[in-house]
């Protein structure tokens, strides 16, 4: 983090005030520089708890909002993780320090690109990258041990459970509308799924098919 140290200590003040406890999530928060990840006209406001901007018409989650959703998730060290919406690449950056390897898919080339030409700069080898329809998953990867997805489905998608292994966790915000979502987690058993409401959320609508650009 590239910035002074009230800046940061106020940083991680928010994210623990707003419930992301967790230690080993605040550390890989502390050591991923927002700043990197929001351009332009926004990029001094990186550090405020609020979601920003990017291209394509997408969003960069406000901080405490990755960090309830990192921390819902429960990487451990050995998971293979897959995220669905890599947007500007910041939430597979802080997956990246928690987790073995980090699955990435979007359906904009052009935030694929950049998101991975931040990763290579930042020598983070541990992510790979894809430009798909992310509803549909990874199939060819499956089964992941942990799935993130940071975009809003009416229901958890067919397809990403069928790839979460037995004991994997699934974080995702659902809703039928962008007003009402909630925050769900989905815990794949011997005998079906676990769901679990945790808080509502606004994110942008997962949607099918590539992007224009």
């Amino acid at each position: 983090m590239n910035h002074d140290p009230d800046t940061k200590m106020q940083f991680l003040y928010a994210l623990r005030s707003k419930g992301v406890t967790d230690a080993r999530v605040l550390t890989a928060m502390e050591q991923v520089d927002r700043s990197e990840y929001v351009k332009g006209t926004f990029s001094d406001r990186a550090y405020e708890d609020m979601p920003l901007p990017i291209t394509c018409g997408q969003t960069i989650s406000q901080p405490s909002i990755v960090g309830l959703m990192t921390q819902a998730l429960k990487v451990g060290p050995r998971d293979k993780v897959l995220e669905v919406g890599t947007g500007s690449g910041y939430q597979a950056a802080i997956l990246s320090k928690l987790a073995r390897r980090v699955y990435t898919v979007d359906r904009h080339k052009r935030l694929v690109t950049a998101a991975r030409a931040i990763f290579e700069a930042h020598d983070i080898t541990n992510i790979t990258t894809f430009t798909a329809d992310g509803s549909y998953g990874l199939p060819d990867q499956a089964p992941f041990d942990r799935i993130m997805v940071t975009a809003a489905a009416e229901d958890a998608p067919g397809p990403l459970l069928a790839q979460l292994r037995v004991g994997g966790i699934m974080v995702l915000p659902v809703g039928q509308s962008d007003t009402v979502q909630s925050l769900i987690r989905v815990v794949r058993t011997e005998d079906g799924y676990d769901y679990d409401e945790l808080l509502p959320v606004r994110f942008v609508p997962l949607l099918e098919g590539l992007g224009q650009d």
